[in-house]
């Protein structure tokens, strides 16, 4: 029989010299540290090249018989936003399914899926499921897994804690809102993310619709917006790991996309900016850039009433659309409590307003 995913020990491998961390030596306890974050200075991506991409969700029921059966339980977190879904493994889905969890998932922007056997099916098997949703970006300065490089790790504990890189003590507030790799020329469109090891409290998830957020606005604003764009930096994020001694794998782009964009599935129309990657806005000078961004940047995350919350447990995974939804990380739990959960983020079509 082969081993369990969770008994599976990366070897020691050399890195760069403050991330010398791996499951064998600093920190022997994760319960999965064949997904440790690996970093290794000569691994290089070259630049992202554009693909055809066909949304699966095209072509699903629009009834989901094979993802909503009657053994499955659903509880709607809020009107605009976010399900919790039991009865079901994504596992197991059939082809048919999968389409229907893509267009579930743009429907309603964030599903969470309890108690599910997906951390334990192997990454083999874990990239095969998530190919069928887009090509899987692989992510130029975060941990990934040694021979996988479609993982992106979310890892923080004791010895590693890469939370305070991104997000320093001397804020305040410690959430960042954005949508993921935005500065990709295709950026993420159906997104997994599943939990190996969670806190017995906090470090949850907060994620809002911008699709709400721009239904909110008025229509003469909605006009203004209307053939804007905005450019999306990777540059930040890059500096950003070179100055903490990180890596980057591939160097980083700007792409321009525009301000409000439309869902191929769905249809509907969403504010594209985010505060972790929207810098400026084409064509405005830049304090005008400034304060229109600033605005749309306040009215996001201010608007608890398109917001949820999402709360996780070992096995949880949350399956969520990054074309319309913006989330956040929350740092709120004890420093020594471990929090350990792997991204697989596949790249949907080039963002168009119509």
């Amino acid at each position: 029989m082969a081993p369990s995913v969770s008994d599976i020990v990366p070897p020691v491998t050399e890195t760069i010299a403050d991330l010398k961390l791996t499951a064998t030596t600093q920190d022997s306890s994760p319960s999965y540290p064949f997904y440790y974050p690996y970093y290794d200075p000569n691994e290089k991506f070259p630049p992202t090249q554009v693909y055809e991409h066909t949304d699966p969700g095209a072509k699903a029921d629009r009834a989901k018989p094979h993802l909503l059966t009657p053994e499955t339980n659903v509880s709607h977190l809020s009107p605009f936003l976010g399900t919790e879904i039991s009865g079901v493994q994504i596992s197991q889905l059939s082809e048919e399914g999968l389409d229907e969890l893509a267009l579930y998932a743009a429907e309603r922007k964030v599903l969470i899926f309890r108690d599910q056997d997906f951390k334990d099916i192997g990454p083999d098997r874990q990239i095969e499921i998530a190919k069928r949703f887009g090509r899987i970006q692989r992510h130029p300065t975060s941990g990934n897994v040694k021979g996988y490089p479609e993982f992106h790790v979310v890892y923080r504990g004791t010895e590693h804690d890469r939370l305070k890189d991104v997000i320093p003590d001397d804020r305040i507030i410690r959430t960042q809102w954005h949508s993921d790799v935005s500065y990709e020329k295709q950026p993420a469109g159906t997104t997994f993310f599943f939990v190996l090891d969670q806190p017995p409290v906090g470090g949850d998830t907060l994620f809002a619709s911008q699709v709400e957020a721009y239904n909110r606005l008025s229509p003469e604003f909605k006009k203004r917006l209307e053939g804007l764009r905005a450019v999306h930096s990777g540059f930040e994020q890059a500096e950003a790991s070179r100055r903490r001694g990180g890596i980057v794998r591939r160097e980083p782009i700007q792409t321009e996309h525009p301000l409000v964009r439309r869902h191929p599935v769905t249809g509907e129309k969403a504010l594209y900016v985010n505060q972790g990657f929207t810098r400026r806005i084409v064509g405005f000078k830049m304090e005008e850039s400034e304060y229109l961004l600033k605005f749309l940047f306040d009215h996001i995350s201010k608007g608890a009433d398109f917001q949820i919350r999402a709360r996780y447990q070992p096995g949880s995974v949350v399956v969520w659309d990054n074309r319309v939804t913006v989330h956040s990380a929350t740092g709120d739990f004890n420093p020594g409590d471990r929090r350990h959960a792997v991204r697989l983020t596949p790249q949907a079509e080039v963002p168009t307003e119509t």
